[in-house]
């Protein structure tokens, strides 16, 4: 949102929001906030909006949620890095992230999984349990 607000974010751009997957969130929390300022500001139809989280039927522009694997597990939106050009075949259901093998397999061996946000409690123990969106986002009984 910081970088939507100050004006850092403009056309052609593809903004990545990640760790909101069932395991990073936890839960899949719905991206309101940064799509209608994305329609407030003007790039609605300019600016592609990428996540592991969702969107609910109210959504417009080239926004696609439910990214999987997601970042938490080190899905390749954890790779991402200001700057990266991303590919998107909207009918292909296909994300490219445009850097060469050799850079993806640094950043692969160089990611270090992230604190959870929620440490005890429910949440705790529905991330531990929860299977990656493309399923469902269904608890297991591992």
């Amino acid at each position: 949102m910081e970088a939507l607000m100050s004006g850092q974010v403009v056309a052609g751009d593809v903004v990545v929001i990640r760790y909101e997957g069932p395991k990073g969130g936890p839960g899949m929390r719905e991206m309101l906030a940064p799509t209608a300022t994305l329609m407030g500001l003007g790039l609605g139809d300019s600016v592609a909006l990428i996540t592991d989280g969702r969107f609910s039927g109210g959504t417009r522009g080239p926004c696609i949620g439910h990214i999987s694997p997601e970042a938490m597990v080190g899905g390749p939106i954890a790779l991402v890095e200001d700057g990266d050009a991303i590919r998107l075949n909207i009918p292909q259901r296909r994300l490219e992230l445009l850097v060469g093998d050799a850079v993806l397999a640094d950043r692969r061996a160089n990611w270090v999984r992230p604190e959870p946000k929620i440490k005890k409690g429910w949440l705790s123990r529905y991330a531990a349990v929860v299977t990656s969106a493309n399923t469902g986002a269904v608890c297991t009984a591992d």
